[in-house]
């Protein structure tokens, strides 16, 4: 039986009730795969991976060992929310690894989204290889992933030949040498069935609907060949369409928003002079399992006013743009 292929007769899971059944499945299927062992998980700080840790912390305690990695590619402020809440919060055994400049090193001059993806899932196994090596003698066996379903139904090729939507850091990359086995409790879910786990798991409910964000992070939306201006630049644009979202009341309306910036300028006019600059992309999308998705309308003065902001507060970007493409054809992330 293939273990990466939901069953059908897999009943959704819609209620606590349903969820309290799946976690105690997963607590006793987890207890009797590790063991005594300790268990490397990936702790972004999204959504999956925050519901993987509950669920391990539930299960085997100080067993596991959170590790989250900031590859220069968070949106600002969000490693040291991840430290804040987990480390200090929630009492987990937390390891910070900055490797800022050996991702980005790594990027330079690389424009091909694929191989941007594999780059940086590449290197995230690496950084925890090299933090396994430093517990090897205290019985790290495990690597834990918030792996959830739709990650593995995009970097499958489909039995038609279809070729993959895009490859996830988190599927089918470990190399041959890493003697990790997996620990994905929740990878045969969907997003809105992962939220309802997490909220049984008495997560803060900010933790269980907070946005999603993917594994490379603003790698796939700095797009083209990153660099740390543009990165820069988009990071500060980001921060204020969360913002303007949060106090406009859009923030749990919309499943998913975020802005991506291209590699192109244009030419712009600041304080009487040419001035060339990005454009910030605004994308704002809704769904329920994320293999569709739906265009939220967005009130115009809401636009003009994040518009404004954007262009006089961050500095290279000198236009805003509106995406109102639906998955399918796009996809969710534009790389």
């Amino acid at each position: 039986m293939d273990t990466n292929v939901r069953p059908e007769s897999m009943q959704r899971i819609t209620t606590k009730e349903l969820a309290d059944a799946f976690i105690a499945e997963q607590l006793e299927a987890v207890r009797a795969q590790v063991g005594d062992k300790k268990v490397l998980l990936a702790l972004s700080g999204g959504v999956d991976s925050s519901v993987v840790a509950a669920l391990l912390i539930k299960a085997i305690g100080k067993q596991l060992v959170c590790v989250h990695v900031n590859h220069g590619l968070m949106r600002k402020n969000e490693s040291e929310d991840v430290v804040r809440i987990f480390g200090e919060q929630l009492d987990a055994n937390l390891i910070y690894v900055d490797a800022t400049d050996r991702f980005l090193d790594l990027l330079a001059g690389v424009a091909e989204p694929e191989k941007k993806r594999k780059i940086i899932g590449a290197e995230f196994i690496n950084v925890f290889a090299d933090e396994a090596r430093k517990l090897s003698n205290e019985g790290v066996e495990f690597l834990a992933q918030g792996t959830i379903y739709p990650d593995i139904l995009e970097s499958i090729k489909a039995a038609e030949g279809k070729q993959a939507v895009k490859s996830h850091h988190n599927v089918g990359g470990l190399p041959e040498d890493l003697n990790f086995a997996l620990v994905e409790p929740v990878k045969l879910l969907f997003k809105d069935e992962v939220r309802v786990v997490g909220e049984a798991l008495g997560l803060p409910h900010a933790m269980v609907y907070r946005q999603p964000f993917p594994g490379p992070g603003l790698g796939v939306r700095c797009l083209g060949a990153i660099t740390r201006d543009r990165l820069n630049a988009l990071r500060e644009a980001d921060a204020i369409l969360r913002e303007e979202f949060d106090k406009n009341g859009l923030a749990e309306k919309v499943w998913q928003y975020f802005i991506a910036v291209p590699d192109i300028k244009s030419v712009g006019v600041r304080n009487e002079s040419r001035y060339e600059g990005w454009p910030a992309i605004i994308r704002a999308v809704n769904t329920v399992d994320a293999m569709t998705a739906t265009i939220e309308e967005i009130p115009y003065a809401i636009l003009h006013h994040i518009t404004d902001r954007i262009t006089h507060e961050v500095e290279g970007i000198n236009r805003v743009l509106l995406d109102l493409t639906p998955k399918p054809i796009g996809t969710i992330e534009w790389e």
